[in-house]
Order: structure tokens, then sequence, then C-alpha cells
């Protein structure tokens, strides 16, 4: 068989494209193709204005003056210009004598020139005079702790149990500070306007402070709770009842308090009787205010409803109720000197026993009944009002004290007591078994 004869080879079997191998889990790209995005310009940084040299110089500068700034504030502030110091409460004073002895003797004396009166709170006595406010043991004159600034006090007296010490700032007596007579811890502090010259009255509940032009009341936080007259910095005008005034004598009683006014248009003096506390502190709420009927007049006391004013042209003390009618009129026989000008910062000299209100005209003690002011007895040749000391009515008398019945004024006994020469009014006061003798600028101690 030729080779074309031969039978072909068999045909090779179709291949059968292989199966692409599956793709691992997670590797299948099922986005489309896209894009990427050009890149960002560049920008340039911008250059810190701090970075130089004379800038950090200059944020240095800033920041030692801000540091010294700092410092002198703190270095001129009223905490770094006060002295304070604070104590344990004192231990009980030993009780009064049953009646007053018949010697005294002076165990100390102190300057306090800022005390129209002495002060006494509890256990201690307190002086005040320059900057300094002191609490003294009544028996040595110790001081056990004080309160001194860099400023002059205007005045201090003492009411609710405390302290209140108010001291003079640029134009006025602005900033008061009250504190424990106990430990000279400062219990509360505030600013007010009260004028040069003032005096704190206080009805118990309330205090105010006098001025010719504006007078200002606290209550017991010394939270503002009444001005009445020449309101500083204004802000609601049309409040004040009156404008163009100024002011007399001053007095205080009740919750209420009572000033001579002296009025542009007014053909006398006015006496008008207002709350220490009314519904706004901007907006006094006046009980009463009626004319009088002369010039010169004097409130001289207050108790309860009733008001006492003096009305030297007329010589007459006369009583008002609380609606400002009157009630009553009485003689007075004061001489014409002792009525001349109104008292140092529009205060009379009084002051109160259970049974009476004394009142010191400058040579004579009146003792006007509680119940309803009206003149009881009168004590010539005397130095100032009275006080109840170890269950008795002292008066300070020429050369001593007497010693009076409160009902008729008449005359227990007297006892000497060493002035020194001094002849000026003479306030008292009483802690424990101490009688204390206010001579001017100077606190005396007798036993």
């Amino acid at each position: 068989m030729s080779e074309d004869e031969k039978a072909p080879e068999s045909a090779p079997e179709p291949v059968e494209p292989a199966e692409e191998p599956a793709p691992e889990y997670g590797s299948e790209d099922v986005l489309e193709d896209v894009p990427a995005p050009a890149p960002a310009p560049r920008v340039k940084a911008r250059r810190s204005p701090w970075n130089r040299g004379r800038d950090r110089v200059l944020a240095a500068g800033l920041a030692v003056a801000v540091v010294a700034v700092a410092l002198v504030i703190g270095a001129t502030s009223d905490s770094a210009a006060t002295d304070h110091t604070e104590a344990a409460p004192p231990p009980p004073l030993p009780a009064a004598p049953d009646k007053v002895p018949g010697s005294l003797a002076e165990l100390w004396s102190a300057r306090s020139g800022a005390t129209p009166v002495p002060v006494v709170a509890g256990d201690a006595v307190a002086t005040a005079d320059g900057g300094e406010v002191a609490a003294r043991d009544p028996l040595t004159g110790q001081i056990r702790w004080h309160y001194a600034r860099d400023r002059q006090l205007c005045t201090m007296n003492e009411t609710w149990g405390r302290l209140n010490a108010v001291y003079h700032k640029d134009v006025n007596c602005s900033e008061v500070t009250q504190l424990d007579p106990a430990t000279g811890r400062i219990t509360a502090q505030r600013n007010g306007n009260a004028e040069l010259g003032t005096q704190l009255v206080s009805d118990g509940s309330h205090v105010t402070a006098t001025g010719k032009k504006l007078l200002d009341t606290w209550r017991d936080d010394l939270v503002k709770s009444a001005e009445y007259g020449e309101v500083p910095a204004l802000v609601n005008a049309g409040k004040q009842p009156r404008t163009g005034c100024t002011y007399g004598t001053v007095a205080a009683s009740s919750g209420k308090v009572g000033v001579i006014e002296r009025c542009p248009g007014d053909p006398a003096d006015r006496l008008t009787v207002y709350k220490a506390a009314p519904e706004k502190d901007d907006e006094p709420q006046v009980s009463f205010s009626s004319v009088l009927a002369g010039k010169r007049a004097r409130v001289v006391a207050m108790s309860g409803e009733l008001t006492a004013v003096v009305l030297p042209d007329q010589k007459l003390l006369v009583t008002y109720n609380g609606d400002g009618t009157q009630r009553a009129a009485y003689p007075l026989d004061v001489p014409p000197s002792d009525l001349a000008q109104d008292p140092p910062a529009g205060v009379e000299a009084t002051t109160r026993t259970a049974a009476n209100v004394y009142w010191f005209s400058g040579s004579k003690v009146l003792a006007l009944s509680r119940d309803d002011l009206s003149p009881r007895w009168t004590l010539g040749s005397a130095m100032g009002p009275g006080i109840t000391f170890a269950n008795q009515l002292v008066i300070p008398i020429k050369g001593g004290l007497a010693v009076l019945n409160e009902n008729d004024g008449s005359t227990i006994r007297t006892v000497g007591v060493d002035r020194r020469g001094y002849t000026g009014a003479v306030r008292l006061g009483a802690a424990g078994p101490v009688l204390l003798e206010e001579r001017g600028d100077t606190l005396t101690a007798l036993k």
C-alpha cells in the first residue's frame, strides 16, 4: 500500500478553554474605573507675625506690663491697705453692782475721735480713732482685736449687736464695714453715699446716715433700704418728694425716720416722717410732711408713732401723732444759746431708759415720758443725758455724777469724778461694772 493510502492519523480532540480560577474573596473590583483626582495646588504657609525678634520682645514686654499692673493693683487694693486681727470671744463680764458705788476711779482711757458716744457691744468696748477700730477689755482697756485702714473713719456705732464703721473715701463717707464685736470677724461691707460729718441714727432695726442733702438708710446686712434727698447718679427722676431742701436734725423710731427740712418756698421749717423700709428703695414712702409754726425747729425724739419737736422762737415742745396732727404743746424753759444752731451731724444728744427719753439741750436735761413724750422734769447744770447704771439713773454733772429718781428727778446722791479740767459735754455708757465717759475725743473707763 502506498503511503498515500495509509490510514489517516486520528484528528486531535477540540481543546476546551481552561476555566479561570475563581477570584479570592474580596479581590473583585466592583467599581468602575475613576480617574484619580488632580493633586491640590501647594499653598505657601503664611509666616506668623510673631516670629520676628522684635515681635517676641514686644510680647514679652506686654506680659511683664500685665504682671506689673496686677502687682500694683494688689499692693494698692483695700485688702492690702488693711491691718486686721481677730480673736476668740471674750469671757463674760462681771455683773454690775446693785447700786452706783459711792466713789469711782479711772481704770483707763483711750482716744476715740470717731465715736460720738461710748460704743458697747456685748462684753466688749470699741474705740474708733484715725483709721482703726479696736475692741477693748472694759476692765483693762487692752485691745483684743483691731481693724485698721489707710483711710480716716467718719463715724461708728453699734446696732444689731455689731459694729458699723464708716470710712472716708474720695469726697464722702462711702465705705462701711460691719464687724462682730466679739471676734472682729467682718460680717458685711457696702459702698454708700453718706456725707462728710455724718452720724448714724438707729431705731433698732435700721440705721440712717445723716446729712444736709441726703439721708441713707440700711438694714442689718448693710443693703440700702431707703434714700431721701439729693441722690447722686440719679437713674429715675421724680421719685423724691421735694428738691432743693437742706436738712436739720434727724431722729428714728419704730421703722420710721423723722427729719427737719428747710425747703425753698416754705414759710417755715417742715417736719417729715417717712418709712425706713419702703417698697422701693429709691422712692420714699412719706407718712406725713407738715410745715411747722416756726424756723430753727429741731426734732429731738421719736417714740412709737409720736414725734417731739422743739420750736425755739415759740419756746415750745410740740408732739405730733403718726398722721402729722398735733397732739400737745408744752412750754420750754431752755436758754436761747442752747438752741442757737443745730447740733453736730444733725443728731440731738438723747438716751433712753425703760421709763423715759432724756434730751440734753446743752445745759439742761429734760426727761420725756416714753409713753407720750411729755416733759416730766428738768435737771439744770447737766453735762449730758443720763443712762441706767447699776439699776439707777446717772447723769453727768459738773464735778461728777448725779444719781436720780427717774420718776420725779429728785437727787438720791452725787458721786465725784475727776475729769482733769475737761468742761465739755459728756456722754455715758456702761459695760458690766464699768461706767464709760466719752469726753470729746477721749473714752474713759471708771469703776
